[in-house]
């Protein structure tokens, strides 16, 4: 029981030492430097300046008819109308000539 103790209280004045050692290393200049660096970069990263907040493009307001567009989808999606549920693409099938001048079903394709 005597060993327990004393390795408990070996191990908690090594847990102080160190400690003390990073508090003396903190106020050192090579230690603190390097942690403000990194302190105001990840401030500017969270925070950035207005100034630079001007670089992601102009603003485009969207025309009258465009915007009246967009709000009729979004009434559509709330409404949950059986057209909302489909997805619209931006294009639209052209009828070809494949298959028009085909032999009647009758005729092997293939001989």
């Amino acid at each position: 029981m005597k060993r327990l103790s004393i390795q408990l209280i070996v191990f908690w004045i090594m847990i102080a030492l160190a400690a003390f050692g990073l508090v003396l290393n903190l106020f050192s200049p090579w230690v603190f430097i390097p942690l403000a660096v990194v302190g105001i970069v990840y401030l500017l990263y969270k925070f950035p300046p207005a100034r630079f907040n001007k670089h992601r493009g102009p603003t485009i307001k969207p025309s009258k008819k465009t915007a009246a567009k967009l709000a009729g989808r979004k009434n559509a999606t709330r409404r949950g109308s059986p057209s909302s549920k489909r997805k619209n693409y931006p294009f639209q099938v052209i009828d070809g000539q494949k298959g028009k001048n085909d032999p009647p079903d009758d005729m092997p394709k293939y001989h």
